[in-house]
């Protein structure tokens, strides 16, 4: 059973997906990874990416679907995989269901809460501490949660009403939230075989 993540900027999702994918044998679908990786290879898709990518555009929707189906393609039927940053909106969420019903994947999803104001406060400490700019605008973060909530939690909705999502408190430890996450995976894997 694969695992669809969802949370704000600054809710460790990012953190969290990493260490599910290094501690339990996850293969780990990020958005932006997924297609950093593919545009380095020789591949059609790769050398479309690339130059996307060089030209300074955004990828379109078509591009992002051809690069989740062939990371799931590439991905052992047996081994699950765990989705961060995807479907980030209802013009994603039809195709993303789409491509993993098609090889045969189920899914369940986690939302990961914690505190807005906090969260952005960590993320501002973060970008200091790194000396990265590109989070270090209090107000590119706040349109980005803005657009979190415009746009992700609505499919959030939608994935809710099918009873498919859990929710998590993201305060505390990575540690703790990351016992909470492995506890949620348990109870979404027992309420799946029942279902079957």
């Amino acid at each position: 059973m694969d695992i669809v993540l969802f949370g704000i900027q600054g809710s460790g999702k990012g953190t969290q997906a990493k260490k599910l994918a290094a501690e339990c044998g996850y293969t780990l679908f990020e958005t932006g990874g997924a297609l950093r990786s593919i545009a380095a290879t020789d591949t059609d898709l790769g050398r479309k990416v690339q130059a996307v990518i060089d030209a300074g555009h955004h990828v379109s929707p078509e591009i992002v679907m051809d690069v989740l189906t062939a990371a799931v393609a590439a991905c052992p039927k047996d081994r699950p995989m765990i989705f961060d940053g995807i479907p980030r909106n209802m013009d994603q969420m039809k195709p993303f269901n789409q491509v993993l019903q098609g090889a045969g994947r189920t899914f369940r999803c986690i939302e990961i809460h914690v505190d807005e104001e906090g969260a952005i406060q960590r993320i501002l400490k973060r970008a200091v501490i790194e000396g990265r700019n590109d989070d270090a605008s209090e107000e590119s973060i706040r349109r980005r949660m803005q657009l979190f909530h415009e746009k992700t939690e609505p499919v959030i909705d939608v994935y809710r009403t099918e009873g498919i999502v859990m929710d998590i408190d993201g305060e505390g430890s990575v540690e703790e939230v990351y016992e909470r996450m492995k506890s949620a995976i348990l109870s979404l894997q027992s309420r799946a075989s029942m279902s079957r």
